[in-house]
């Protein structure tokens, strides 16, 4: 499986190589929706992602699950430090599923603060190939599981200057999000939001 972690190895190959293991896929590129509800489908199946969960690394850790000509799968594990960055997925549409604990997900405004939500386990979300969000963990523990179609090869980080100037950074797939801009706005963010909420009191 392709793993990353602070003591594991990147191999080339996926944990599930057998497509019959998994929900039925309608082969061809996968829209939005049908991402969503294939990925809802998996998260059911723990058998197939729960092998490849851990926290225990330092650093977050991801796993790729599955991966063909039409979808790749990835299982992500989360905790409250972690932080993508800002970032979209090139061409493809993504899905995911949130199975244990909570994950953040935050879009960019232009001239304002972002909008962030937090996804409990058992929900799910879908996007297109023009969505760009960064993602964080909301719980120590948190596990997601991640679909594209077409299979991801490419994404864009994007950092963004102290004086609002947006830059896109091509990336691997296989490369680790990180924010590129140094500064945290997720947590900022979630400082302004709950000084807000303490003056609302």
């Amino acid at each position: 499986m392709m793993v990353n972690n602070e003591t594991s190895e990147r191999a080339d190959t996926v944990a599930v190589t057998d497509p019959a293991a998994l929900p039925a896929l309608p082969g061809g590129i996968l829209s939005p929706k049908e991402l969503r509800l294939w990925v809802a489908e998996l998260a059911g199946r723990a058998e197939l992602w729960e092998p490849l969960v851990g926290h225990d690394s330092g650093r977050r850790h991801y796993a790729s699950l599955y991966r063909d000509s039409d979808i790749d799968v990835w299982v992500l594990c989360w905790n409250v430090r972690d932080d993508t960055g800002w970032h979209d997925h090139d061409v493809s549409s993504g899905a995911v599923a949130v199975t244990r604990g909570a994950v953040t997900e935050s879009n960019l405004r232009m001239n304002g603060v972002p909008v962030t939500r937090v996804v409990p386990a058992g929900r799910t979300f879908a996007f297109g190939p023009d969505h760009i969000h960064r993602m964080g963990g909301a719980v120590d523990g948190s596990v997601s599981i991640h679909a594209y179609s077409p299979p991801l090869w490419r994404m864009g980080q994007y950092s963004i200057s102290a004086n609002g100037v947006m830059r896109r950074q091509a990336v691997s797939y296989a490369d680790e999000l990180r924010p590129l801009d140094g500064i945290d706005l997720v947590a900022e963010e979630r400082g302004l939001q709950a000084a807000a909420e303490g003056v609302g009191q």
